[in-house]
Order: C-alpha cells, then sequence, then structure tokens
C-alpha cells in the first residue's frame, strides 16, 4: 500500500444530460477494472434505491475506486463520483465537481448537446476541470459521430477531435475511456504534511454506523482516532472508521491527499453534516474554509396531510427518517381546516419533491394527499419590515402590504426547430421575458426570465408534450422580482376554505378563479339548500357557481312499522356522512380538496 504516490490517483466526475448514459458508463468502468465480481455485478449498480433504479436516474452521488492497471505498466488508482444529472440537485454536483480534478463529458451520439450538458459541462469548467469527451451510443443506427464531435467543438467549444467513441451498453471502447483517463486527467495536487484540509461530498444516514460522511482530502492525513472540526457546522467529532468504497466499505488505515473516501464518526444526523463543508484537524486546524459553500435553500414548498388522521404520527416519524437520510428536505408543523394536521415541507424543486412523496408513500406505507406547491414569496411591509412568505393562508392584512415580490428563474430551452413556435407560446403564456433566441447547429436555444411559481406546476410536462419530449430545460434561480399578486380565496357557502387559498398574479386571477369555482361545483355533493361556491380577491367576488339544492329521504321505500330497516338505513346513511369533512353546514368531501389542489388550467 506505501509504494502509492498522489501521481497515480485520478479524481474524476461523469457529466451529462438525463438519460445519456452516466450510470451505464460507470458500470462499464467498475466491470472492466474487476471491481465488482461478475456474479455481484447488477445494472445501475451504484444507484442504491429502487426508484433510481426504476426511473433510470440518480439522486444521490456515489463514488467508486477502481483499481487499473494502464498500459504503460503502472497501477493507477481513478476515484469515480456517479453524479445526479437532474437539475434539482446542481448544488450537489458542484461539490462533486470540486472535489474532482477532470470529467468525462458524456453525450449521446444520436441526440447530440442538451441543455443539461451544457449546465453541467460549464459547472465543470468553473471548478477548472480537465475535460475528457465521450461520444456514446454509437453503436444505434440514429448515431452521427461526426456532426455530433462538430456540435460539441460549436456549442461548447471544446477541442472534440480525440473523442473517445464507445457504447456502454455493449462495453465497446471501454479501455479507451480508462486510457484517456489516465492519459488526459492531471493528478492531484496536496502535501501529506501540512494540516488536514479535506471536502465535505455528501453524506447519508447509515441504520448501523450512523452518518457516513463521503470527503476528498485536499491536503493532510485522516486516520482513524483522529478528533475532526466541520468549519461550518462548528461541531468536533472523534472518527471511528476511515474506508473507501469498491462499490462495498472497505476499511483503510488512512485516507491522503488526494483520495476521496468516507469516515464516520457517530454523527446522528445528515442536517449536521452539511454538503461542501470544510473538514480539519481539531489540534492543528487550518485558517481558511474552502470556498464556495451554500446552505441549502429550499425553492418549492408544499403541504403534505395523512388521508387518514391516525397515520399523523408514523408520517411524522417517517418525515424524520427521511431527514436524516437527506439534508436538503425540511418540514415543519402545519394545521389546516380542511386536511387537518400535516406539515409544511420544502424541496429543492419538483423532482425532489416527486422523489421525497413517491419515498413516503412505499418505504413507510403511507397514504398521502398534497397540497398545490407554491414558492417562497418575500413581502415588503409598510413598517419597512420583510416577511417570507410560505403558506398563502398565512397572507397578513393587505393594507400593510408595500409589496409582493416573488421568485423569478433564468431558463435555458434547447429545442428542435419544428416546436420553436409552440415552446416560445408556452414561456409567453406563462408571463416569460425573452432574453435570447440564437441556433446551436441545427437546434434552436431560447432563453427566458420566467417567474418561478408558473414553472412549478406543470411547465415541464407541457414543454415535453408539445415538443414530443425533445425540448430539455435547465434553469437557475436568478433574483426576487415585484410583481403584480393578489391572494384569491375561494368562498364555500360565504365561508372561506383555507386549503384552497392561494397567490396568483392578478391578470389570471379571474381565469384561475373560474375554473376553481367549476371543478367545486362538480366536486361537492348537493346538500339540502342551494350552496355558493365563490373566488373573490380581498373584497371582491370574481366567480361564482351555484351547487343545486337536493333533498333524499332514504326511508321513503320502507312502508308502514318496518322500523329496524328504517334505522339500518338512516345509520349507513351516517356511516357515509362521516367520510364528509364538516364545513359550517357544507360537507366537503376529502376528493374535492385533492381534485382542486391538482388543477391547473
Amino acid at each position: 500500500m506505501s509504494t502509492r504516490t498522489i501521481d497515480n490517483i485520478r479524481n474524476f466526475s461523469i457529466v451529462a444530460h438525463i438519460d445519456h448514459g452516466k450510470s451505464t458508463l460507470a458500470d462499464r468502468l467498475i466491470q472492466q477494472t474487476g471491481t465488482v465480481a461478475a456474479r455481484d455485478m447488477s445494472e445501475q449498480i451504484l444507484d442504491s434505491m429502487d426508484i433510481e433504479k426504476e426511473r433510470g436516474i440518480t439522486i444521490k452521488a456515489q463514488t467508486v475506486r477502481l483499481d487499473y492497471k494502464a498500459k504503460d505498466g503502472k497501477d493507477y488508482v481513478l476515484n469515480l463520483m456517479d453524479t445526479p444529472g437532474h437539475v434539482d440537485f446542481a448544488y450537489e454536483v458542484s461539490r462533486s465537481l470540486a472535489a474532482c480534478e477532470g470529467s468525462l463529458l458524456v453525450v449521446d451520439a444520436s441526440q447530440g448537446v442538451e441543455a443539461q450538458t451544457l449546465a453541467n459541462v460549464y459547472q465543470a469548467l468553473d471548478a477548472n476541470h480537465e475535460i475528457v469527451t465521450v461520444l456514446n451510443k454509437i453503436d444505434l443506427p440514429a448515431a452521427e459521430p461526426e456532426r455530433i464531435k462538430q456540435q460539441i467543438e460549436d456549442v461548447i467549444g471544446l477541442d472534440a477531435s480525440e473523442a473517445v467513441p464507445i457504447s456502454a451498453k455493449t462495453g465497446l471502447n471501454i479501455e479507451g475511456v480508462l486510457e484517456a483517463i489516465v492519459e488526459k486527467l492531471p493528478a492531484p495536487k496536496g502535501d501529506p504534511d501540512a494540516p488536514l484540509k479535506a471536502m465535505l461530498v455528501d453524506s447519508w444516514y447509515d441504520t448501523y454506523l450512523g452518518v457516513v460522511v463521503l470527503v476528498r482530502i485536499i491536503d493532510g492525513v485522516l486516520k482513524k482516532g483522529m478528533t475532526i472540526r466541520m468549519m461550518r457546522a462548528n461541531a468536533s467529532y472523534g472518527v471511528d472508521r476511515v474506508g473507501v468504497f469498491k462499490p462495498k466499505m472497505l476499511e483503510v488505515k488512512q485516507l491522503g491527499p488526494g483520495e476521496v473516501g468516507f469516515f464516520t464518526a457517530s454523527i446522528k444526523e445528515v442536517a449536521d453534516t452539511a454538503v461542501g463543508d470544510t473538514i480539519t484537524d481539531e489540534k492543528k486546524p487550518i485558517a481558511e474554509p474552502l470556498p464556495g459553500f451554500k446552505p441549502v435553500v429550499p425553492v418549492v414548498f408544499c403541504g403534505i396531510f395523512p388521508v387518514d388522521a391516525a397515520d399523523f404520527e408514523d408520517l411524522r416519524s417517517a418525515m424524520a427518517k427521511l431527514r436524516l437520510n437527506d439534508a436538503s428536505f425540511s418540514y415543519e408543523m402545519e394545521t389546516s381546516a380542511a386536511l387537518g394536521f400535516g406539515f409544511r415541507c420544502g424541496f429543492l424543486g419538483l423532482l425532489h419533491l416527486e422523489i421525497i412523496q413517491e419515498r413516503l408513500e412505499r418505504e413507510f406505507n403511507l397514504n398521502l394527499i398534497s397540497t398545490a406547491p407554491s414558492v417562497v414569496y418575500r413581502l415588503r411591509l409598510r413598517d419597512g419590515s420583510t416577511l417570507e412568505l410560505h403558506n398563502p393562508a398565512d397572507m397578513p392584512d393587505v393594507m400593510k402590504i408595500e409589496a409582493i415580490e416573488e421568485p423569478w428563474i433564468r431558463a435555458t430551452i434547447f429545442t428542435p426547430d419544428e416546436y420553436l413556435g409552440s415552446v416560445l407560446k408556452l414561456c409567453q403564456d406563462r408571463r416569460g421575458l425573452q432574453i435570447d433566441l440564437g441556433y446551436v447547429g441545427s437546434r434552436a436555444k431560447v432563453v427566458y426570465d420566467l417567474p418561478l411559481n408558473e414553472v412549478v406546476f406543470d411547465f415541464y410536462d407541457r414543454l415535453k408534450s408539445i415538443s414530443k419530449g425533445y425540448a430539455s430545460f435547465d434553469y437557475q434561480i436568478t433574483d426576487y422580482r415585484e410583481g403584480d399578486l393578489v391572494r384569491m380565496s375561494v368562498l364555500v357557502n360565504a365561508e372561506p376554505v383555507d386549503a384552497l387559498s392561494m397567490l396568483v398574479h392578478r391578470t389570471r386571477a379571474e381565469s384561475r378563479g373560474r375554473a376553481m369555482c367549476e371543478k367545486l361545483k362538480e366536486l361537492i355533493p348537493p346538500h339540502m339548500f342551494q350552496i355558493p361556491v365563490q373566488a373573490a380577491i380581498g373584497g371582491k367576488i370574481i366567480a361564482r357557481e351555484t351547487i343545486r339544492a337536493l333533498r333524499k329521504d332514504v326511508t321513503a321505500k320502507c312502508y308502514g312499522g318496518d322500523a329496524t330497516r328504517k334505522r339500518k338505513l338512516l345509520e349507513k346513511q351516517k356511516e357515509g356522512k362521516k367520510k364528509m369533512r364538516q364545513f359550517g353546514k357544507v360537507e366537503i368531501p376529502q376528493e374535492a380538496f385533492i381534485a382542486a389542489l391538482k388543477m391547473d388550467d
């Protein structure tokens, strides 16, 4: 073990657009270097969650150490980081990139450069990476390697003349990738005698070991028994074990400069280990933490409630367990008159929301309702203070508010030319401001500023359906801008229903209100009296529907003294009524809430 020098280490990550074959290439590299025995090999070996395997997406960054004997006869240690490709996890990707010296840029030879390819490459270039271009899927009949090489040069400005053509699926030319990594990527730099300086790349919860922390050592050494300090979190821990992943955990004596491995230190919660934190020796600390650290900021919020109120405690413990594992997910208690007790949760984006919800339902067997996702608004009040608004129901009195600001994003969309018109129309409909429109090869590149609350609902799905799945979308949050936003409340029988109130733009309030009233008219069953359903902004009613009255006599067909039968029918009716939630005098079934909240025009 001692013969290993820092020159023989290569740290690299794989960057690509969703579905261009990052995880498959990682599988092949693991196979080629013989890191995992053939019988233990499986598809997407680094994706440990069921949901990752099913959807073919990576959620957590994973790492693996590969030993490779190159053609020059030397033994190299390759540390591979498999990063998520989705925009929600952009910060985690940036930290994984900061822990490496080079990247493999994987481009699908049949699809070419997509939005996320660009975003991730620019991130890699910002981290001063050497980049090896890999053209994947060249075994497909639709592959056009030469055209794509040209496209990479035109769009990204990288020299693609030496791009490695491979097929990760069939395992063609994987050797070529390994050689390119050894030859073209630089070795890490670092001083083993300096005080310990390491970057926290990722962390997750293990039931037996507590929190497992993935680190990249920059200077110094990390050994078992050391006391380390996390600089941003300002906490100290004693190291229990140090090791590397070959995808299985393997303990080692120490980790030196340039190496990537893990340690455990009886840390209880993942929240104590912020991604991007700097780790140093308690006794000999370094003066400055590493740059680039950002605290995790949730972007999208939504309420999650159990369908059955009795499941509330189970939901609470399930959320606490997920929080152990995912520090970017935050939650707090919330009550609603309509839905009872639940939680207000914050997520990194819509995919993250979807994943968490799915995990709660699958892993903990819960039945959940989620309210419409919303974003954080910033309210400037007349007394000069600012307030962050997560839930429209908590909005203060309108007279106190000076202005409402909403978050905006800068979206980059790549689309084939024939769908350009409908993509532009979609962005215009969502109050977008066009920044740029140009061409990259044969594709149109559209840059728009959009309000985040217009994107949160179903923008991505709409974009995919109008472009037949060819458009790709990438965004980053830019700033908060003042908007003409109003709170629209829904009144049923002249009583406001808190779960259905929302913040909308004044121009869209009327159509939104009308659609909401129509929807509720269909969903609320007729009662013994007429029920008005209204949408209002402040005191002004903007839409109204009326639910007709109904009189239902369940005992009408019981003749004479058939008392037991009457009772039975009345009991049955009572049972049915239990399922409804009381609202003044109006009973609104649970389904109505779910359907109304899912509504988007």
